[in-house]
């Protein structure tokens, strides 16, 4: 799983920050959270391709949706047949149409748009799902947004499969999928004895703009990766509670809590033009000690592994 921050500023963009939108790529499949003005020229920029097929939305305030004309107008250009599906907090649909057929504009290609309350599946794939949770931000409905993979096969015990007899060949992969089977002299050798306990999968979970909220803590058990709405650092705390953002040291008082693993810190003020480690030192000094804090730049990429590789 790869993530590329495409744009960490926050409602005002800077030279070196663009607007809320960041990609996620998982086994080749691409999912887009949010989509700030300019989200496709990042998308061009950093090299992460067009090929998305979900874009989540997390509330309708322009700095987190006025990408979408823009890059729905190049999709349908480029000759895009795929379908794409859009998802927005409640009441979101009928300006999430507004917006894909601004200016009159009617794509050719299908598109779907769901509105999704907390607590919702919005995406239910074979191998994880994406569901919503609630958030608090100022004088918006909005959500945020937990992929959470699936447990993963245990690993196979190839030298005690062979001890116990196994041929070495198809009856392996049976026992892998979950199936005994029947050596030639009659034993039976079930999957228990030659495959180990399920393997916990990864665990993604981006907040949009928030105040800290206890459903980002729930959401997810331990999550891999928490991308956090940190707007201010601590000096500017009450700023930051009037107008439904977090500091980054709420931010990681919050990871703290969750038991994240790595916590990313996005939404950083225009004020914030050319220097934005206050935010991430006040974030570093408030972190648990297992938990890595960062704030990335526009197209810092980074890699999730499995909790059993990191």
């Amino acid at each position: 799983m790869r993530v590329t921050f495409l744009g960490t500023g926050g409602a005002v963009p800077t030279t070196e920050r663009g607007p809320s939108a960041l990609l996620v790529e998982r086994d080749g499949e691409r999912l887009l959270f949010d989509c700030g003005e300019g989200t496709q020229r990042q998308m061009m920029r950093f090299g992460t391709g067009f090929a998305v097929s979900h874009v989540f939305v997390t509330h309708l305030h322009g700095d987190h949706v006025l990408g979408i004309p823009g890059l729905i107008q190049t999709l349908d250009f480029n000759g895009r047949e795929e379908p794409l599906a859009l998802y927005g907090p409640p009441g979101s649909k009928p300006h999430l149409r507004s917006l894909i057929e601004a200016g009159g504009y009617r794509p050719e290609f299908p598109i779907t748009i769901n509105e999704l309350r907390p607590d919702t599946v919005a995406l239910d794939a074979a191998a994880y799902e994406v569901r919503t949770f609630e958030t608090d931000h100022r004088n918006a409905s909005s959500v945020g947004y937990a992929l959470i993979e699936a447990d993963r096969r245990g690993r196979f015990d190839r030298e005690r499969a062979e001890e116990l007899g196994v041929p070495v060949g198809p009856k392996f992969g049976t026992l892998h999928d979950g199936e005994a089977v029947e050596l030639d002299d009659g034993t039976v050798v079930r999957p228990e004895d030659v495959v180990g306990d399920p393997r916990p999968g990864r665990r993604f979970v981006y907040t949009g703009d928030t105040r800290p909220a206890d459903a980002t803590v729930t959401v997810a058990e331990e999550p891999d990766l928490l991308v956090h709405d940190a707007t201010f650092d601590n000096e500017w705390a009450e700023r930051a509670r009037r107008t439904g953002h977090a500091t980054g040291r709420e931010a990681a008082e919050i990871a703290a809590r969750a038991g994240a693993k790595r916590l990313g810190l996005v939404h950083a003020s225009s004020r914030y033009a050319g220097d934005a480690s206050p935010i991430e030192r006040d974030a570093a000094s408030a972190a648990a000690g297992g938990t890595e804090v960062f704030l990335p730049d526009d197209g810092h990429t980074v890699e999730v592994p499995y909790p059993d590789e990191a």
